[in-house]
């Protein structure tokens, strides 16, 4: 009885390891034509304490006297000296299916030369897609977490007070056309092309619907035809499809990033054995003028002699063979037999890359 305890509970430990790198095919590709949208729009951010745009940004003043034109209050631009007014650039991305009423999170930046807008608050701003139409329309407080602060001699800042975000302060009142309804075909976009994946993605829905659904068109496109069960229910047929797992397939690569000497190696990388001595050359030049006096009573001048001190440091490290690799984990434990830093590590990967024996893309960012 022990021993198929034992067994079931082993079984169970095991199960989790075929699919721990399955991954939601939603995760891994959206439908054409749902995606998001980007909105902008110019508008004025009032109620700033003195540090809104100063008189030589014209245009700040020319928006002013025009939406209180607008308004029916008819001012002389000219005399309009105000302080309080910033010039900002509204921004927003409209997600797919939003309907008219919801609302969004929009960004407010500053045009002119405004020193914060903290505190202030955004006049109503329509905000416009790429077909110049309005979808969205903003308004409220601007949050931006920061301040800054300056007087004659000292300023003081936190952040950055010419940029801010307004949560739900953008309101829908234009619906993008539902890019789903009324169609019997949809295609399916990777967010990285791939062979294999595109290929495993088509395999586990045809096997989900036990008929011929998904077809791959390319590296980034499957094609998926909306079986006849569920004809005028594309809802529920997405529903069951993007639920599904796989595995993706991913190139081995390697990413070097040089500034912070960050390394980053995918699981697919390998290497070939190959040998590898790395040493450092330390030059480290000093100067040490001496100054020579001349005796008291003397008709002799001070003279300064230069004196440079040169020193040559270089490592004496042996040459080391590398293993070749079948795993991540052979790789990592191959390199750190080297035992240099990772600023090291960047240019001996770049060198075995150049060798041939590293079976990976090499990406420096």
């Amino acid at each position: 009885m022990n021993r198929i305890l034992i067994i079931c509970l082993l079984l169970l430990l095991l199960l989790p390891a075929a699919t721990v790198h399955a991954i939601r095919i939603k995760d891994l590709a959206a439908f054409e034509g749902a995606r998001s949208n980007q909105l902008v729009g110019y508008g004025l951010v009032v109620g700033l304490n003195g540090s809104g745009d100063s008189q030589m940004t014209f245009f700040t003043v020319q928006s002013l006297a025009n939406m209180l034109e607008r308004m029916g209050m008819t001012v002389n631009r000219a005399s309009i000296l105000v302080k309080n007014v910033a010039a900002v650039m509204v921004t927003a991305n409209l997600p797919p299916f939003a309907k008219q009423g919801n609302r969004l999170d929009v960004l407010v930046s500053s045009m002119g030369d405004a020193t914060s807008i903290s505190g202030g608050t955004l006049i109503m701003t329509p905000l416009k897609g790429g077909d110049n139409q309005v979808y969205a329309v903003a308004q409220g407080s601007v949050l931006t977490n920061s301040f800054a602060f300056s007087g004659q001699a000292a300023s003081a800042q936190k952040n950055h007070p010419t940029a801010g975000q307004i949560p739900n302060g953008g309101l829908i009142e234009r619906e993008l056309p539902n890019a789903l309804a009324g169609k019997s075909v949809l295609r399916l976009n990777l967010e990285q092309a791939d062979f294999t994946t595109a290929s495993r993605i088509a395999a586990v829905i045809n096997d989900k619907f036990k008929s011929q659904v998904a077809t791959t068109v390319d590296p980034g496109t499957v094609s998926l035809k909306i079986p006849a069960d569920y004809s005028n229910r594309t809802v529920e047929f997405v529903a069951a499809m993007e639920t599904l797992e796989i595995r993706p397939d991913n190139p081995a690569r390697v990413v070097l990033n040089e500034r912070t000497g960050t390394i980053v190696m995918g699981e697919n990388v390998r290497i070939s054995t190959v040998a590898v001595s790395q040493g450092n050359l330390s030059l480290v030049i000093k100067e040490t003028p001496q100054v020579s006096q001349p005796g008291p009573l003397s008709s002799g001048t001070t003279v300064t002699v230069p004196r440079t001190e040169l020193k040559v440091e270089e490592e004496s490290k042996r040459l080391a063979v590398l293993p070749e690799g079948a795993s991540i984990g052979d790789v990592v434990r191959a390199l750190n037999l080297l035992g240099v830093t990772p600023r090291d590590l960047i240019s001996i990967l770049q060198a075995i890359k150049a060798a041939g024996a590293l079976q990976a893309e090499l990406m420096i960012i």
